[in-house]
């Protein structure tokens, strides 16, 4: 089913076109990766979809009672509510019908008629049943997971939403969102607030979903885990490709390869026919030499597909440091509370990418500028080595003045040598051309921005490049040329991202940032993922040591039945359920168990959501075998305990 549609889409401001001719279907369940450089127009077109802004022209259709949800960058709630109440605002819709269905038992139990009791008792049914139908009977689980998936702790949710940090009100917006689940579903940028943890939660929990989505996205693994199509925006049309990112960016360099092809056996063919026109206009042939001429003006020029080129970016040429750039020795640090890391040792030589990486708020920032000198630590000692000169890029952006024009802030203050053409040609290399030369910062977009801060950290000409959070107004196509500028730079990078993509590229080396410690890694973000798995492996593996160990006698005893002796000393009780030997219960649990997860493969393969009858209806008997193994659990239980 097509839920939405947009016929010869143009949106140009003051004159410039940001996009001229696009064309796109969205369907049920289809889950839509869009991309393309910074101001190719995704934004513009995720507004046009929502209903927020109106093409120039063109139109955009949306199927009559579709409910579009679109992520909104800023906050739009009642700051008197508190963080739960904001969250669970997103459920109204079933929030109403729960109200519905209380005013319909109320009238259920004042009709004085038998009449009114059956019209009653009918809509009371009804309206119960659509509460059922949709969950309704559990709304503060609901709430409370979505919350908890997106890194809030309980102990807030009772605090007003408007005390919270710009990132955390973007991240409560979302889950807002979520919990709409609106049948059309816009992300603009949806993981840029988030830490790993939690961005691999909404992975997941997108995954899950039946609703159609458009996301706009520069985070790669994100895109690989979640979408089922790639939009890609550029030189103002769409062109689609199906599957992930990793499948898009293959079928892209195949799909170039072949209009290559085509266009080269193409301009042969044109070659031969002009060759022969050209020889036999005169003569005898020239009635052939005519016919050629014909399938030569019927001819349609292949079009090859034209590169997208990110920004060259790229650190030039510094001074070299001593082999030692930081030497960090028993630093500990913290505001009041528990310490964020304590102990902590590193030596960061000259050449190295150091990445920082940890949940939002475990204090990676702080680690960073504790190591560079600009917070002081509690205790421990920091060394900055022989020649070393820091450039520092800050996530906020600060460093670049917002009423200052971007040429002036690009440059160092102190640099004598300032001349224009050289710094617009250094703006150039950023992908920074034209008239932003002359804007002030403050009029800057979020990506111009970034990139402007990456120049003014490239014109420090530092040899320590400290960045926190570079990546994050980034598209995919300047984070690669990022990339490349690290890998090729010969000095040394200290760096805090989130980007697991970009960690991949460049780290040589994790700095772990959790529970109050920092823990060293060695290698990039999948050996530190190989390290996790093998822990926790190993922790598996002494637990089951432990329990075996502690219960001789059941040692190999499935999981359902190594609950048994605890079962056996509990206090008899009245019978719940009806008489069943346990082993009977256990063939119950391990069909249900197999069900589930059969269904579980299936709501996580993409396929299952482009039919959403059939996803709707794997996730309805996903949910009721979730019920009847609670079930059969506390009839397994009761069974161990009174047939003893």
């Amino acid at each position: 089913m097509i839920l939405a549609t947009g016929q010869g889409l143009g949106r140009q401001y003051s004159g410039d076109p940001i996009f001229l001719d696009v064309r796109f279907e969205i369907r049920a369940g289809e889950r839509i990766g869009l991309v393309g450089t910074n101001g190719a127009g995704k934004s513009t077109l995720i507004r046009l979809i929502s209903g927020e802004d109106q093409p120039d022209y063109g139109s955009v259709f949306i199927r009559p009672g579709i409910r579009v949800g679109h992520l909104k960058q800023e906050p739009d709630f009642d700051p008197r509510l508190t963080l739960k109440e904001v969250a669970r605002s997103g459920l109204a819709s079933l929030l109403e019908l729960q109200d519905q269905v209380a005013e319909a038992a109320r009238e259920l139990a004042e009709a004085e008629d038998e009449e009114d009791r059956r019209r009653a008792a009918a809509r009371y049914d009804e309206l119960n049943d659509r509460l059922n139908h949709q969950d309704g009977y559990s709304l503060d689980h609901r709430v409370e997971e979505v919350l908890s998936g997106l890194g809030f702790d309980p102990a807030d949710y009772d605090r007003p939403a408007s005390t919270f940090s710009g990132g955390q009100q973007s991240r409560l917006m979302l889950a807002k969102l979520l919990l709409q689940a609106p049948d059309l579903m816009l992300l603009d940028e949806p993981s840029n607030h988030l830490d790993i943890t939690t961005t691999a939660w909404l992975e997941s929990y997108l995954a899950r979903q039946s609703a159609a989505m458009v996301i706009v996205s520069h985070d790669r693994y994100f895109l690989d885990r979640v979408v089922t199509k790639i939009w890609e925006l550029h030189e103002g049309k769409i062109t689609a490709y199906p599957g992930n990112y990793t499948q898009y960016w293959r079928l892209r360099e195949e799909r170039a390869k072949v209009l290559e092809r085509q266009a080269q056996k193409q301009a042969e063919e044109i070659a031969d026919l002009q060759d022969f026109i050209r020889r036999n206009a005169a003569g005898q042939k020239a009635k052939q030499a005519h016919d050629r001429e014909k399938k030569l003006a019927r001819i349609e020029q292949v079009e090859t597909l034209s590169d997208i080129v990110g920004p060259v970016m790229g650190f030039d040429e510094v001074e070299r440091s001593g082999d030692i750039v930081i030497e960090a020795r028993d630093l500990t640090k913290g505001f009041g509370g528990p310490p964020l890391f304590k102990n902590f040792n590193i030596t960061i030589l000259r050449g190295q990418c150091v990445a920082v990486m940890g949940p939002n708020g475990a204090g990676k920032s702080t680690l960073l500028k504790t190591l560079i000198g600009r917070l002081k630590p509690d205790s421990g000692q920091v060394k900055i080595g022989h020649k070393v000169q820091i450039g520092y890029y800050d996530q906020k952006l600060e460093e670049l003045p917002a009423d200052m024009e971007v040429l002036r802030a690009v440059w160092p203050e102190n640099d004598p040598g300032w001349v224009e053409t050289e710094v617009r040609t250094h703006l150039a290399k950023f992908g920074l051309t034209g008239d932003i030369a002359h804007r002030q910062v403050g009029q800057l977009s979020g990506g111009e921005k970034g990139k402007a801060a990456l120049a003014r950290l490239a014109a420090t000409g530092a040899n320590l490049l400290v960045m926190d959070e570079p990546t994050n107004h980034l598209d995919i196509w300047s984070c690669q040329a990022l990339e490349r500028s690290i890998q090729e730079f010969e000095g040394t990078v200290l760096v805090v991202s989130h980007d697991r993509y970009f960690l991949n590229q460049v780290a040589d080396r994790l700095i772990v940032v959790d529970n109050g410690r920092a823990e060293v890694v060695e290698g990039d973000y999948e050996t530190y993922q190989r390290l996790v798995k093998e822990r926790k492996e190993a922790a598996d593996a002494a637990e089951v040591r432990r329990q075996a160990n502690a219960h001789p006698n059941g040692a190999g005893r499935s999981s359902v039945a190594s609950a048994a002796g605890d079962a056996k000393g509990k206090e008899k009780r009245k019978r719940k359920f009806p008489y069943r030997r346990p082993k009977e219960v256990e063939a119950d649990i391990a069909h249900a168990e197999a069900q589930l997860a059969e269904l579980e493969v299936q709501l996580a393969d993409p396929e299952t959501y482009k039919n959403p009858e059939r996803a709707k209806a794997c996730k309805l008997r996903h949910d009721q075998l979730t019920a009847d193994l609670e079930r059969l659990y506390a009839h397994w239980e009761e069974a161990l305990e009174l047939n003893a």
